[in-house]
């Protein structure tokens, strides 16, 4: 295998489709807006079809639309014709992706759909085709040719299809204002969810709060170290209040100084201003704040700032947050 050829390859797909990507961009007209507000404004779902691999990107779509609150259905053309227009109702608005726009299947399908009195929009590379001229909006997806050699393979056209479908679907998402909150709700699971509803007291719950007194020896702190299993203990006075932090940094830091252990307190070796994170914070935040920080644990406490525990770094990779 010739690695040079197959660069060269790999890179001409990627210019080709971007290069139809861009000017997609540059023709976005009043059209689209017409479009983005008839979308905006419909009060049923957004029911979306296709046929071959139009009907794949628009499964992709719908997926989408709703995670980014648009109500939208997945309807193949095919099944449609077939029985599964019985799904279409008054207040849907129909969403047909075709590159050619002349299938057979499309041909009917949209023939059904203008007896039902549905708003259609189309979504075709075909300026002339039946899609375009029966839809009531058209999304003309300009391209010179797919990016495989023969012109066959659809690869520039559902890249079109894909990158048209989010467009509208993030435009959709700005206009209603949906913002986060409203995001997390719809993806709960995985590791997209907990970084959405992941907080810090999620995670320390499990562990116990190592801390030692200003005048703990040496030995003390490295019993609560050891014994805490986070890499770091937490100075206290006499009120339970934070004063400083000592981590296993900080022991090697005094070996090496060559400071006589036996004489030597907690409040002696102790990094003082601790970085802090409230339980309520999310857990994104307690990594951002070590990232910046190039820590590895940050103290825990509450809105009184009352100590809490300690969370570490390697209790949010196993949260799978990284």
């Amino acid at each position: 295998m010739e690695d040079h050829k197959v660069i060269s390859d790999l890179r001409h797909i990627f210019e080709k489709e971007g290069q139809a990507l861009m000017a997609m961009s540059r023709g976005i007209d009043e059209t689209w807006v017409e479009i983005v507000d008839v979308l905006y404004r419909c009060r049923g779902r957004i029911v979306v079809t296709g046929i071959g691999k139009s009907a794949n990107v628009g499964a992709k779509i719908v997926g989408t639309f709703n995670s980014t609150g648009t109500k939208a259905v997945y309807m193949h053309a095919a099944d449609a014709i077939h029985g599964d227009l019985g799904m279409v109702e008054k207040d849907d608005i129909i969403l047909c992706i075709s590159k050619s726009g002349n299938t057979a299947e499309i041909k009917l399908l949209v023939q059904l759909i203008k007896d039902f009195g549905n708003t259609i929009i189309g979504m075709t590379s075909g300026a002339d085709s039946y899609l375009a001229q029966c839809s009531d909006y058209t999304l003309m997806l300009k391209m010179e040719r797919e990016a495989d050699p023969n012109d066959l393979a659809p690869t520039t056209s559902t890249t079109l299809q894909m990158a048209a479908g989010d467009a509208l679907a993030i435009a959709l998402q700005n206009l209603r204002g949906f913002d986060a909150a409203q995001f997390a709700k719809f993806h709960p699971g995985g590791s997209l969810g907990k970084k959405l509803f992941l907080r810090v007291e999620d995670i320390i719950t499990h562990h116990s709060k190592p801390s030692v007194p200003l005048d703990a020896s040496i030995e003390q702190v490295i019993i609560s170290i050891s014994t805490g299993r986070l890499g770091a203990t937490v100075v206290l006075d006499q009120d339970k209040m934070i004063k400083g932090i000592i981590t296993d940094g900080d022991l090697r830091r005094m070996l090496q100084n060559q400071k006589r252990s036996n004489i030597i307190a907690a409040k002696d070796i102790m990094s003082l201003n601790p970085k802090m994170i409230q339980s309520d914070a999310m857990a994104t935040d307690a990594l951002d704040k070590m990232r910046a920080n190039s820590i590895t644990q940050l103290v825990v406490i509450d809105k009184d700032r009352d100590y809490l525990g300690l969370i570490h770094l390697h209790d949010i990779l196993r949260e799978g947050l990284v």
